[in-house]
């Protein structure tokens, strides 16, 4: 077995025990974060039995899934997790199955643009700034109410979940306490939190997905 596959096991089985910690019924789902990994790690995780990928940026994903592992796309599921540009909608929604990072009307507006009459929505989650961070894309937990109730009642579009990403200098568990409260106040049923350092925390405090990349896939190295 190789050590992707071992890594990929261990990861399912401390994700499995911390979601019965918590309380949840199923395991929450573990999205594969394989931004800038190497084609010969991706191979070796499909080969693990990985089915869900989580992307940060649409060409580097249509590089690679639409290309590369072409033949292995059927039974896969793409989630993209980074900030999605709106000239970028129509590509986005060609190709991933869920987009995580729903943070503005003008995007909402070129989603619906993308979809058109006859094709199908991608399920969306609202990215969420618990942290408040100026330099981080989601809207701000305040305003969450009023976005969704456009998101809603505008679009006609029903959010699967919230997502979020704590600030690195603070602790996580108060974010992710943050998030479920903000699912529960506004009718959002699922919640993509937790990553390599805090999936477990994460999944105790009831994340259904979490996205984890060097736990998985070891460190990245960045040309």
């Amino acid at each position: 077995m190789s050590e992707i596959s071992n890594q990929h096991k261990d990861v399912l089985a401390k994700l499995a025990a911390a979601s019965k910690r918590g309380g949840m019924s199923t395991p929450a789902d573990l999205v594969a974060v394989s931004k800038v990994q190497p084609d010969s790690r991706i191979a070796e995780m499909l080969e693990a039995g990985q089915r869900i990928y989580g992307e940060n940026r649409v060409q580097e994903a249509q590089k690679r899934w639409d290309d590369t592992f072409a033949g292995h796309r059927s039974g896969l599921e793409l989630h993209l997790i980074g900030p999605l540009q709106t000239n970028k909608a129509a590509d986005a929604v060609a190709l991933f199955d869920v987009i995580e990072t729903v943070d503005r009307e003008k995007l909402l507006k070129a989603l619906v643009k993308a979809v058109g009459d006859d094709g199908q929505m991608p399920r969306l989650y609202v990215q969420v700034n618990t942290g408040e961070e100026p330099q981080k894309s989601g809207v701000l937990p305040a305003q969450l109410p009023a976005f969704l109730k456009v998101m809603r009642g505008t679009y006609n579009l029903e959010p699967e979940g919230l997502m979020c990403i704590p600030p690195a200098d603070e602790a996580a568990s108060p974010h992710f306490w943050l998030l479920s409260n903000l699912a529960k106040d506004n009718d959002v049923a699922k919640l993509s939190m937790g990553m390599s350092g805090d999936y477990e925390i994460a999944a105790e405090m009831g994340a259904t997905s979490v996205r984890v990349g060097s736990a998985l896939f070891g460190a990245r190295h960045y040309a």
